[in-house]
């Protein structure tokens, strides 16, 4: 399969769990779906439709630390300024809390639009991965094929949640998977498996008359002989809609 590679890196970047308001906003340690699909938009300078892109990701940071940052919620108070219509004066409270921030991180982002490579290599808006002020730049756009291999191992990344069923390994997590900004971001999760720690396919629990094939990127450092493996996934549809077709992460007989 021919893909759209990306590199990029920045120094910082958070991506709040959105069910945390207030007193402490700690991190996922990947990017959500809803966060690369913002960023694909922000490098094309238009939201394109969701339908059929499918990606997988890479990605690493060096450390965690913690920051203060502060929630200033104002209102008008009662009373009016003489001879004006404005309020007398803005009332409101500073309300301090935690966030967890990701210390050098680095994506390497995999797209199934090879077409895309003049966007990436000019993105219409400024490069942004997770927060606003979280700029990252692009080290490298390049165009790549990817190979298919019985054998792979996994690290830094998110696999869909069917791996469970294959191995122990990894953390399930709920994560924003898309946000519909033609119905008011109206968010829709799914469920992923994440890995830290490698992960070697010939590990997983095969079932009787099951064979497992993978993308893999032969140009990531091999271990034992295998190379970086690729979850591909998507943002509408199925949760498992990218997971059942040969080469991608699929069973066949």
């Amino acid at each position: 399969m021919r893909v759209l590679k990306i590199t990029a890196e920045g120094l910082t970047t958070s991506f709040r769990f959105p069910h945390f308001m207030q007193g402490v906003h700690p991190t996922y340690q990947m990017p959500p779906p809803a966060t690369i699909y913002g960023h694909i938009c922000s490098a094309l300078g238009e939201w394109v439709p969701p339908g059929g892109i499918r990606f997988a990701y890479h990605f690493t940071y060096q450390g965690v630390f913690e920051d203060v940052e502060h929630i200033h919620v104002l209102t008008a108070a009662t009373g009016r300024m003489p001879q004006t219509k404005l309020p007398k004066v803005l009332e409101g409270n500073v309300n301090p809390f935690k966030r967890a921030i990701l210390f050098r991180p680095r994506l390497v982002l995999y797209l199934n639009r090879p077409e895309w490579e003049a966007a990436f290599r000019r993105p219409r808006y400024a490069v942004v991965l997770g927060r606003s002020q979280d700029l990252f730049t692009y080290t490298r756009v390049e165009t790549v094929e990817l190979a298919q291999r019985e054998q792979a191992y996994f690290e830094h990344t998110i696999a869909p949640y069917s791996l469970a069923r294959h191995t122990g390994r990894g953390i399930a997590l709920l994560m924003p998977r898309y946000l519909d900004y033609a119905h008011n971001r109206t968010p829709q999760f799914a469920r992923y498996i994440l890995l830290q720690k490698r992960v070697y396919s010939k590990d997983f629990i095969k079932y009787a008359q099951t064979r497992l094939h993978f993308y893999v990127d032969s140009a990531a450092p091999d271990d034992r002989g295998v190379s970086l493996g690729l979850f591909f996934h998507t943002f509408t549809g199925d949760e498992e809609e990218g997971f059942g077709e040969f080469g991608e992460f699929g069973e066949s007989g």
